[in-house]
């Protein structure tokens, strides 16, 4: 109704403003240009600042609509994704825990040789789940090395490789990347295992990564794999793996064969509740992450439109004044 009564008073008093001059129909179709600038601000927005100011907060007010699409949108697949993952996670949980209890889990064990085998996600926008981890990773490497000592690193996962690469190229054995891009199954990640088995020496094996919670939480947790002369060693001298000796083994097999069996599927079976656990602790952290954001731009949309609600009004005030004025200077 503002933007009506604006023409309706300007094609009013244009006329009786230039009406003994030659020129009037040229200003008068000049008066029409710039009074049409009220309907369509974006093609002559250079002709006032107020058009300017109210143009750009429109379309910040666009842009954070689509920004807040995307992140819900973002929300929901992480959701999807998390779904499918987690009960995968969950069962894989049983086939470490025999290992725990016949091998043990020593973190604490002093070894010269250790990798870290750090686990990642390939993409961004989860929170500080892949900062965490490279953390660890970190940390562990430092309380690990010594003069007659070796630490080396095994990276899964481009943001992790990203962050270490950059003050420890050289202490980086193996990266490996597009881990998630197929769905997670044993087969893939065993396969997996062998390969940074036969291709890295070490007497104590430590996977990093981030075990799943809930959907806000996850714990960052390292799991400790020892190669099969460290486990013997320790079960000689005694201690929690002194309960060894007590096992008979049958089928031919020497005792240092089925130590390197047990190592390698202890491996395999904790890598690949590592990777899951590491998928759902992502999922999860890219929901909050999401949610969050989308929260952010609704109330960032909030205050750019009581900011373009003020401005559209302050220009209609100021217009309204100066035809209001024009009129009284014309009748007056």
């Amino acid at each position: 109704m503002a933007m009506a009564l604006l023409r309706r008073e300007g094609k009013r008093f244009a006329p009786l403003m230039y009406s003994n001059s030659n020129i009037a129909p040229s200003i008068y179709s000049n008066t029409n240009v710039a009074r049409s600038s009220l309907i369509s601000p974006a093609e002559l927005a250079p002709l006032g600042s107020r058009s300017i100011s109210t143009q750009i907060v429109r379309n910040r007010m666009k842009s954070v609509k689509n920004i807040q699409k995307i992140t819900k949108a973002m929300k929901m697949v992480a959701a999807s994704k998390l779904r499918a993952i987690q009960s995968k996670a969950e069962n894989s949980r049983g086939l470490w825990q025999p290992f725990a209890a016949l091998l043990g889990d020593l973190p604490s064990v002093d070894v010269k040789k250790n990798v870290i085998v750090t686990i990642s996600s390939d993409k961004g926008l989860c929170g500080g789940i892949n900062s965490t981890a490279v953390k660890i990773s970190k940390a562990i490497f430092k309380l690990t090395s010594g003069p007659e000592k070796e630490t080396k690193y095994v990276i899964l996962g481009e943001k992790a490789k990203a962050q270490l690469i950059r003050d420890s190229r050289k202490d980086i054995e193996i990266t490996i990347t597009d881990l998630q891009k197929n769905p997670l199954n044993y087969t893939q990640v065993s396969v997996l295992a062998d390969d940074i088995l036969k291709n890295v020496e070490y007497d104590a094996l430590r996977i990093v990564f981030n075990k799943f919670q809930s959907v806000v939480s996850f714990l960052p947790t390292m799991a400790t794999v020892l190669s099969p002369e460290v486990v013997e060693r320790e079960a000689e001298i005694g201690g929690k793996l002194a309960d060894l000796d007590s096992y008979e083994i049958e089928g031919g097999e020497t005792k240092a064969e089925v130590l390197q069996n047990l190592a390698e599927f202890q491996f395999s079976c904790v890598m690949f509740n590592a990777v899951l656990e590491h998928a759902c602790s992502e999922q999860g952290a890219r929901m909050s992450a999401m949610d969050s954001s989308s929260r952010n731009a609704g109330d960032m949309l909030d205050r750019l439109t009581l900011t373009y609600n003020r401005t559209r009004q302050a220009s209609i005030t100021t217009e309204l004044i100066e035809i209001i004025s024009g009129a009284s200077a014309l009748t007056g």
